[in-house]
């Protein structure tokens, strides 16, 4: 599969549009992918993290609870900075490395389900990298979960930051972070 032979693409050289046209078809045909929003709950969210234990699947990295990211760029914001869309120049690479989020080992794109059982955490910066690939395409594998009780992603500390400073909850995305950790660390029955 593919077209990087040079007899395949003389077709276009010598302008033999119809031919070249029908080798690529049957070569590399074009496959569009269907894009589809997905959104998942903050609870959903934090349940993977904590089921993964907060560790990057696809690179074995530990990962912090974004409540905690938020918190830290609350508190300390001009050297921790964060910018909504992420920009490298606004907002600390940090965000890309270390804040977790949900992708699908299989792509929707390309017929995976949108299941809890097709999902694991990863960082944004795996996850962009990986994109719409499976993992035998970029030649990586499913690292070990996490062990909540070894590693929780900074979200203990983070539930005693925003206890000891609850001027926090006076911001949203702090809260609702806040509000279903601490619900999910009491459901993995963990510190509370």
């Amino acid at each position: 599969m593919g077209i990087t032979n040079e007899d395949d693409i003389q077709e276009l050289v010598d302008d033999k549009i119809k031919d070249a046209e029908q080798i690529v078809n049957e070569k590399y045909p074009f496959i569009p992918i269907k894009r589809e929003k997905r959104r998942y709950t903050t609870r959903q969210l934090i349940e993977q993290f904590f089921r993964d234990g907060f560790i990057d699947r696809y690179s074995g990295k530990k990962l912090i609870n974004p409540g905690m990211l938020r918190t830290m760029s609350t508190k300390i914001p001009t050297a921790f900075p964060y910018q909504s869309n992420w920009k490298t120049d606004a907002c600390h690479i940090a965000y890309w490395d270390y804040y977790p989020t949900l992708d699908h080992v299989f792509p929707i794109s390309l017929g995976g389900k949108d299941t809890p059982e097709n999902w694991v955490t990863t960082s944004m910066a795996y996850n962009s990298a990986k994109s719409n690939f499976t993992l035998e395409d970029l030649g990586l594998s499913l690292k070990d979960k996490g062990n909540i009780k070894d590693w929780d992603g900074l979200s203990y500390l983070f539930i005693k930051i925003v206890e000891k400073d609850r001027s926090l909850l006076n911001i949203r995305v702090i809260k609702e972070w806040y509000v279903v950790t601490k619900e999910i660390i009491g459901k993995f029955d963990m510190f509370l």
